[in-house]
């Protein structure tokens, strides 16, 4: 996490990429339901909060499985978004708030999820916050799709992010010892779910363009990033598909 995370600008800079956020990023293994489910005691209509909920990935897979969740997003596109796309879920609700005010009642809340967003969080103002709104014996639930290199066409991938990201480094999310911080005195446990998604030219294209550090069409450099994710593709695709292998880590407590 970075020790400047309002440069980062958390609020704003998804909201040019929603539609590709929308269409081609991950979502989230199915097991992650029955381990909240099996460790938590989490039944159906229990209230979730899912903070830093953009377009509503995480919170689909939790909806869909019958629990009532609100998603507090402050970014108004990104909000716009999930409200639509989750539109069809009755135990749906959204609330524009953040992490550090999520405008929601005290004592209210079975289970707190923050996937891929806690890094754009402050993370003292944030654990109070959840405490707040925490019922007592309720749990936290920090979430990342971790993106794999061990193979030549994930390893290329992620150069190609690094050689044309603007602030790439503030992805590396993995960080144990601040979230054992934020964590304290409450143990910090990790699970560990595998992940992949097979993607075409155009949806791999709109993936990479989905990350908030990547140049957009205009931008000085974008043509010659094109140029080389072309040649990415060209070279590692198998069917007209590559796999993009994934790590999804849950801290939990």
């Amino acid at each position: 996490m970075t020790n400047n995370i309002s440069a980062l600008n958390p609020t704003g800079r998804f909201s040019n990429r929603v539609d590709n956020y929308v269409k081609y990023r991950p979502s989230y293994p199915d097991a992650i339901v029955s381990f909240f489910r099996d460790q938590f005691g989490l039944e159906p209509g229990q209230q979730v909060a899912d903070i830093g909920s953009g377009t509503g990935l995480f919170a689909e897979l939790l909806l869909k499985n019958g629990y009532a969740v609100t998603c507090v997003e402050p970014n108004d596109e990104m909000r716009m978004a999930g409200e639509q796309y989750l539109s069809p879920y009755n135990n749906f609700n959204s609330v524009k708030g953040t992490a550090e005010q999520t405008n929601l009642a005290a004592n209210s809340i079975h289970l707190i999820t923050a996937a891929q967003a806690f890094h754009w969080m402050e993370p003292v103002a944030t654990k109070a916050e959840f405490h707040r709104i925490l019922k007592p014996g309720g749990h936290i639930a920090l979430i990342w799709n971790l993106r794999l290199k061990h193979t030549p066409c994930l390893a290329a991938y992620d150069k190609l992010k690094n050689d044309f990201g603007t602030d790439y480094s503030t992805t590396d999310r993995d960080v144990q010892s601040n979230l054992r911080a934020f964590f304290a005195p409450a143990t910090m446990n990790l699970a560990v779910f595998p992940y992949a998604q097979q993607m075409d030219f155009e949806s791999l294209k709109g993936q990479l363009l989905s990350a908030s550090y990547i140049p957009l069409p205009g931008h000085p450099r974008y043509e010659e990033m094109m140029v080389l994710f072309t040649t990415l593709f060209n070279t590692y695709q198998e069917n007209e598909l590559i796999e993009i292998a994934y790590e999804t880590k849950v801290y939990w407590n």
